[in-house]
């Protein structure tokens, strides 16, 4: 008799359930994204790790700079202007290492709020041969797309970072590639903000003929692959 009785959910598991919904969940991270990117708007926190860092020394401030960095980095300030700031407070070696441990922290931020407050919502709506194509790569092939993906600086981090959230690719080969595939481009910015003050350096010039091959082949590949899309578009 009793397993025949009608129940009905109260207005707390209603609640409950709402709140914890995908879309509530999807529109949580969008409102955390719009805040992040609202306040480097209006503090502009790339000044105060570039401008106003404190005078620290030794492993507190490469510890506490990288901290500042992935929260940087996941709040969308520009990695460039981190990694050049970088190489200008700590040098070449010192300020790579802080640089890729920010990268990895804004990255792993970014991956993990993507994977449990987006994913859900999203993975339905996954359309079109070009968006199914980037989710098959990073579903069957994690480690070495994302690797491919860090090493070609025309991918925007973020993008990366939440293409990967929302497919089947494990956290672990996902902060690996990143580490490994960062290591390129972060160098030659940290480079160039360590010898800013010599700019006729072999290592400075090196550094920004580097930057501006990988910027221009980066915009040819975004070219070639727009031509190609339209071209199938029309077809």
């Amino acid at each position: 008799m009793l397993d025949r009785l009608p129940t009905s959910d109260g207005p707390a598991v209603r609640c409950t359930r709402a709140l914890l919904s995908p879309w509530a969940r999807l529109a949580l991270l969008v409102a955390l994204l719009t805040g992040a990117a609202t306040s480097v708007l209006v503090w502009q926190p790339q000044h105060l790790v570039m401008d106003g860092w404190p005078q620290l020394s030794g492993g507190a401030a490469v510890v506490l700079f990288a901290a500042a960095y992935g929260v940087c980095a996941f709040a969308f300030v520009p990695r460039p202007l981190l990694n050049v700031a970088a190489g200008a407070l700590f040098g070449t070696q010192a300020g790579l290492l802080s640089s890729l441990a920010g990268t990895v922290l804004g990255a792993g931020l970014s991956f993990c709020l993507g994977r449990v407050l987006g994913r859900d919502a999203l993975r339905p709506l996954l359309r079109g041969r070009l968006i199914t194509s980037v989710d098959r790569q990073l579903s069957k092939h994690g480690f070495r797309s994302m690797l491919a993906i860090r090493l070609f600086p025309g991918v925007p981090f973020a993008a990366a970072n939440y293409s990967a959230a929302v497919s089947h690719m494990r956290l672990g080969p996902f902060l690996l590639a990143t580490a490994i595939g960062s290591i390129p481009n972060t160098a030659a910015y940290v480079i160039a903000g360590s010898r800013a003050s010599s700019p006729t350096s072999p290592a400075f010039l090196l550094a920004m003929g580097f930057i501006a091959v990988t910027g221009l082949g980066a915009v040819l590949v975004a070219v070639r692959a727009r031509r190609t899309q339209s071209s199938r578009s029309s077809a």
